[in-house]
């Protein structure tokens, strides 16, 4: 009963309960002598069904106060249908049970009579007479037989007591010794091998010389009439037998006359116990008015909140629906109209969550679809953006924020050109964007470039209107940075300038060389004084010309050549170390200071080509000293943010900067400052950046100049 709900577990023991003190009830009215056995019984019994039954009544009328004030739904209607079932079962038990005590006590009045009491004790003495004159009877005719066996030997006695059987309706004829034992029987039982043998006491009774009559209960045979007389034998009167005979009652006397004395006994005790069986009757009586009360009360609360809770279901569900909850669903009530009723508002319940699941289904798919779009777009590497119709920005991609430089997450909502008062630079982008209005049919193309905060870009931009709608139109421009595609085509061209400048240079230098020396060696005996010193000089300047050139042309053919990088781990602050070192011991006036990064990750690099890299910015920025005191900062970091798998090396000092117009071609060859440059170191810098996958920038900084360079560490899941 572990399953069950305790409401439920109350039910059945109280049900038992009642079944018990009914059926206690019902047996001690049957017999009056039961009831002074069984009244502690019922009344322990019957107080225990009492106090259950109060206690739920109390429990239920207080739960239907609380409710009730607390303005449940239902509690109003509850409280109506209990207070009719109630009238309607008690006025109709209390009637029944004015009309039961006045029959109560009439009818017990009549049930004793004078006449009757005289009938039953007549019938009683008519029994037991009729039975005393058969067994008169039986004796006497058992008698006769026993002098008919007087001249009988006992051998011949069997067959005589056949006789004697038939003659004197016995069921049994038994001739005994005077010794006890048996000398011949006869019976009408053919199944029977032994005959019923009396008791000693009979025998004895016998012998002293009185015969015996009387009723005996034979077993699997009825009520007999046991007859027992002295036989004479053939031998005189010393050798006495006796002679029992069994005598079978007629079955119909006995249950007639078992009946008459059962009856006047229960009259007697009836009699006896008139006044006691009034006060049980009314007890009884009683009882079962207020145990029934009782439990029509209780059964009126538990009808009416039965009744009224399919009802108060279907208000909360209402409410619950009311409320957003559509999925909804109350238990089943039935197959009544309240049932039909609970059916339907599930049904209803059902559709409205079907069709709320087909909206969730379809905003869904939209999120998904749009989803998908960010993610395209996302993974796009150009720049994308969606207008409105009236210019302001609704959604872009990260590459148009990485594209453009500027936070386009604050102008959403807004006109592109709220960016324009922070981000001057901003402005040709918005300019390309307006000239062509956004309502004008067709697709527009442009070029121009923009300033960011990585330096000078080469955008291709293309715009296109949207399809119109209730919440559509607008246009869309999508846009390409194309500064690497464009620097890449100036660096193979260059590339190819200075592999043929280096072809067409290199042949003659070394024929050049070798003649100014040699007509330094053959002709600088033959004259002397000035002509001498004049020679001199001159090839000495062709000399040192010739080895200017060569390392130009060096240049120039690294500048061409295919890279061919041996990697390995590289730690960059060590080779940082190892050549500012360096150059501390070259340049007397120049202050090289460090500032590493202790947790930097190492380089999967070409050791030799960094160190190059590193000789070439430390010299420029040396080169650079306007011939005040240098000061030069060279710093490492690890990248954060997008540049989280990188790592920063700056090379900053105090010298006059860039000029504002050299900086978009500053790493492109023979773009130099210095009057005898050459203009190949930085290319120089910028192509072993990109042969390492990175990016160099410069920008001029407060007090000088600053260089950047962003190299890939190679780490997996960097």
């Amino acid at each position: 009963m572990s399953g069950l709900p305790r409401q439920a577990i109350v039910r059945i023991l109280l049900s038992v309960l009642l079944i018990l003190s009914l059926y206690l009830l019902s047996a001690a009215t049957e017999n009056s002598s039961r009831f002074g056995r069984l009244y502690l019984w019922l009344l322990l019994i019957n107080g225990v069904v009492l106090v259950v039954l109060s206690g739920l009544i109390i429990n239920n009328l207080q739960r239907l106060v609380r409710s009730f004030r607390a303005r449940e739904t239902g509690s109003r209607l509850t409280l109506r249908l209990m207070a009719l079932f109630v009238v309607l079962a008690v006025l109709p038990g209390l009637v029944v049970y004015g009309f039961s005590m006045q029959f109560l006590q009439r009818g017990v009045d009549s049930w004793f009579d004078v006449r009757v009491e005289n009938a039953l004790e007549d019938a009683l003495a008519l029994s037991q007479a009729s039975l005393d004159q058969r067994m008169r009877d039986m004796q006497q005719r058992l008698e006769e037989a026993a002098r008919d066996l007087a001249d009988v030997s006992s051998d011949m006695a069997p067959i005589t007591l056949g006789d004697l059987r038939a003659r004197t309706g016995a069921s049994e004829l038994t001739l005994i010794g005077e010794n006890g034992r048996i000398i011949a029987a006869s019976s009408m039982d053919t199944d029977s091998i032994l005959p019923h043998r009396p008791e000693e006491s009979i025998l004895l009774q016998l012998r002293q010389g009185r015969p015996y009559v009387g009723l005996d209960p034979i077993e699997n045979a009825g009520l007999h009439i046991r007859a027992l007389v002295r036989a004479p034998g053939p031998d005189g009167p010393g050798n006495t037998r006796i002679l029992q005979g069994l005598f079978q009652v007629s079955p119909r006397i006995n249950d007639l006359a078992d009946e008459v004395e059962t009856a006047f006994s229960e009259y007697r005790e009836l009699a006896y116990l008139r006044g006691p069986l009034k006060d049980s009757f009314i007890l009884t009586l009683s009882l079962v008015l207020l145990v029934s009360l009782l439990f029509a009360v209780w059964s009126a609360f538990y009808l009416a909140r039965r009744l009224v809770a399919p009802v108060s279901r279907l208000a909360e569900g209402t409410r619950a629906m009311a409320a957003g909850e559509y999925g909804t669903q109350l238990p089943p009530a039935g197959n009544d109209e309240l049932g039909f009723l609970v059916r339907s508002f599930n049904d209803m319940s059902r559709r409205v969550a079907d069709v709320r699941d087909a909206a969730r289904q379809s905003q869904a798919l939209v999120e998904s679809q749009r989803a998908y779009l960010e993610t395209v777009l996302g993974r796009l590497s150009s720049g994308v953006l969606a207008l409105g119709r009236d210019g302001t920005l609704r959604t872009y991609n990260q590459a148009a924020e990485d594209i453009l430089s500027v936070p386009l997450h604050e102008a959403t909502g807004q006109p592109l050109s709220a960016l324009v008062e922070r981000f001057p630079d901003f402005s040709p982008f918005v300019e390309q964007i307006e000239a062509h209005p956004h309502g004008a049919e067709g697709e527009w193309r442009a070029e121009l470039s923009l300033d960011t905060r990585e330096g000078r870009r080469s955008l291709i931009c293309s715009g296109a209107m949207l399809p119109g709608g209730a919440e559509g139109g607008g246009e869309v421009i999508v846009f390409d940075d194309v500064t690497t595609l464009i620097q890449a085509q100036r660096d193979a061209a260059w590339g190819e300038v200075a592999r043929r400048l280096a072809h067409e240079i290199r042949n003659p230098l070394t024929p050049i060389q070798l003649s100014a020396e040699r007509l330094q060696h053959k002709v600088g005996n033959r004259v002397s004084g000035e002509e001498a010193a004049l020679l001199q000089r001159s090839t000495d300047t062709i000399i040192h010309q010739v080895e200017a050139m060569k390392d130009m042309v060096q240049a120039f053919s690294e500048y061409a050549r295919p890279p061919v990088l041996e990697l390995q781990r590289v730690d960059l602050n060590a080779l940082v170390q190892e050549v500012a070192e360096l150059y501390r011991g070259q340049a007397a006036q120049a202050s090289i200071r460090t500032d590493l990064d202790e947790h930097l990750p190492g380089l999967e690099a070409d050791a030799g080509r960094l160190r190059q890299l590193l000789n070439n910015l430390i010299r420029n920025a040396l080169e650079a000293d306007d011939g005040g005191a240098c000061e030069i900062v060279v710093s490492t970091r690890r990248g954060t943010g997008r540049h989280a798998g990188c790592v920063e090396l700056d090379i900053e000092d105090n010298g006059p900067g860039f000029a504002d117009a050299m900086l978009d071609q500053l790493f492109e060859p023979y773009v130099s400052t210095k009057p005898r440059g050459s203009g190949l170191g930085l290319a120089i810098v910028k192509k072993i950046v990109e042969e390492h996958n990175g990016s160099i920038s410069a920008r001029n900084v407060e007090g000088g100049a600053r260089l950047s360079v962003r190299l890939p560490t190679g780490e997996k899941g960097e």
